[in-house]
């Protein structure tokens, strides 16, 4: 079979302006960028107030493999399916990272005969939003140590600076520094580091503004550090909000592209789900929303991370309300679950199969149970699954009474989605639908993290190191324990040990840090060995990826 980037190469797209006059966009409501990427103007939101919202369709997944199973394939390939059948749709995904399309995990468009094009552009600098939210994130750190060198009016104890600089790829070795060295005219000499820029709070606070006074605000919010006295001191107190907004101008408006099928999409924003919220932009969202019958949208990893977060923090500031779940179960990671080696995936399995669909069926009962939501699976098919191993996954689901769907997007496009996407249209009709939160607001930030650990993840407990429980009574002292929690820990477990597969029980959820994100509106719980800045792998997937002489990019995944 052709590889991702021959059948996006070979594809044949539309204008960017044909695609956007299938949602009622004319030249006026975009900006473009090329012949087949656009972005909406700002103006447009008015222009949509008062329209009837569509319905909104989440896709999430069971816990990963470190190769994925195909989440972002199976929303495009639903979203087409849908068209296909004669539907008003759209669907809102996240940008890509350039850390792990260099690195282990390669790009996120989708694959197969179910990507968003142009795949090249949409991997690599696309239209350039996480090169200017990196630029306001260092801007902002620029700032901190130029009124720190300049005189230090406010007071600011260099050994309790929060704020990290960033860059868009995996570096391990910049993760913790020292920067000021070389004398006076050089800057302060204190530790420091760098984050992915997909960890940025301003990636977050970009992901969540609705608007570019909301942004603004955000962005005042960010504590950057705290006072000899323990006081915070904010990006407004810097006075770095407006020139950071004014690199964010642009970026803040959703980019428009098409699937391989000319279904239309928006790709804006990239928090990571293992690191923050794991989820597209709530203008992205909202816009969409007022463009179409039905939106696809995904969240990042497994539905305890992305979906948790999703549901619990974008849902809750947007205003938002799921009337679908899609949960992307393979073969392949249930067996991963159930013992079987990474190598020896390909190989039929039945028993291995069986004691890994726990992890599916607890990831449905999350949201059926926890959040009142109606569910369908999508079993994506891997060339390797033999028919009796799907079938087995799909006795899985009728004994647990939750519908699934063989999905063959990958190699059949819309054809191979079609069952599922009938079966997305039938809970929407007909499923029960009372969604809830997994938690309230007014609980104490402890409680809320207990919540998630044990009713999400099935933990017994949740310990705290005594650096976790002073940084949360300070984080409360200052006023913000009303704030919803972002969870950071492994995507490979329900756990904080990626170790611990399958469905783990009697385990306990260690909090090492907690940290505060004022601008997006939460509270970051660190859990395990996660790192905000990730490191390349033996073999970076960089070392494929090449450029002939007439311009054609190749070994993009």
């Amino acid at each position: 079979m052709k590889s991702d980037i021959q059948i996006a190469q070979e594809a044949k797209l539309k204008p960017i302006k044909e695609i956007a006059e299938t949602i009622g966009l004319s030249e006026d409501d975009i900006s473009y960028y090329g012949r087949y990427k656009a972005k909406v103007c700002p103006n447009l939101s008015k222009k949509l107030n008062g329209k009837k919202d569509g319905k909104l369709i989440l896709v999430t997944a069971i816990t990963p493999t470190p190769a994925g199973e195909g989440k972002t394939t199976t929303t495009i390939g639903l979203g087409d399916a849908l068209k296909k059948l004669g539907k008003d749709i759209m669907i809102a995904l996240r940008e890509p990272s350039l850390g792990p399309v260099f690195g282990i995990k390669g790009g996120a468009a989708g694959g197969g005969y179910a990507q968003v094009v142009p795949m090249e552009d949409i991997n690599l600098h696309f239209t350039g939003d996480l090169h200017a939210i990196g630029c306001a994130n260092n801007l902002l750190a620029a700032m901190l140590d130029n009124h720190i060198h300049q005189g230090n009016d406010l007071n600011i104890d260099p050994r309790r600076i929060t704020w990290r600089r960033c860059m868009d790829m995996n570096d391990r070795q910049l993760r913790f520094i020292v920067d000021g060295l070389g004398g006076r005219t050089n800057g302060v000499p204190r530790e420091d580091g760098f984050d992915i820029t997909v960890a940025s709070e301003i990636m977050a606070v970009l992901c969540l503004a609705e608007d570019i006074s909301d942004l603004k605000d955000r962005l005042s919010r960010i504590v950057v550090a705290y006072t000899y006295d323990g006081k915070p001191v904010t990006a407004g107190d810097l006075k770095a909000q407006g020139a950071m907004a004014v690199l964010l101008k642009e970026a803040i408006n959703p980019n428009l592209v098409q699937t391989l099928e000319g279904t239309p999409a928006f790709v804006h924003g990239g928090p990571f789900a293992n690191i923050a919220h794991g989820c597209n932009s709530i203008i992205a969202t909202k816009t969409a929303l007022k463009l179409a019958d039905y939106v696809v949208t995904e969240a990042g990893f497994g539905a305890d991370l992305g979906a948790e977060k999703f549901l619990d923090i974008k849902c809750r500031m947007g205003s938002l309300k799921p009337d679908a779940v899609v949960v992307v179960a393979t073969v392949r990671a249930l067996k991963l679950h159930g013992g079987v080696a990474k190598a020896n995936l390909g190989k039929e399995n039945i028993e291995a199969l069986k004691k890994g669909i726990p992890n599916l069926e607890k990831h449905v009962e999350n949201m059926r149970l926890h959040y009142g939501l109606p569910v369908t699976v999508a079993v994506n098919r891997f060339p390797t699954d033999t028919q009796q191993e799907l079938n087995t996954v799909m006795e899985a689901c009728k004994n647990i009474k939750v519908s699934a769907a063989i999905s063959d997007v990958f190699a059949n496009g819309s054809e191979g989605g079609i069952e599922l996407a009938r079966n997305v249209l039938d809970i929407i009709e007909n499923g029960e639908n009372n969604f809830k939160y997994a938690y309230p607001l007014d609980m104490g930030i402890k409680q809320k993290i207990e919540a998630i650990a044990t009713k999400i993840y099935g933990a017994d407990k949740v310990s705290f190191t005594r650096q976790a429980e002073k940084e949360i009574n300070n984080i409360e002292t200052l006023g913000y324990s009303n704030l919803p929690i972002c969870i950071a820990k492994t995507q490979y477990s329900f756990s904080d040990d990626p170790k611990l597969l399958g469905k783990p029980e009697g385990f306990t959820i260690t909090v090492r840090q907690v940290k505060l994100s004022a601008g997006a509106g939460f509270v970051v719980a660190i859990t395990g060995d996660i790192m905000t800045m990730p490191g390349l792998p033996k073999l970076p997937a960089a070392q494929k990826i090449d450029i002939a002489d007439d311009g054609t990019v190749s070994g993009l995944f």
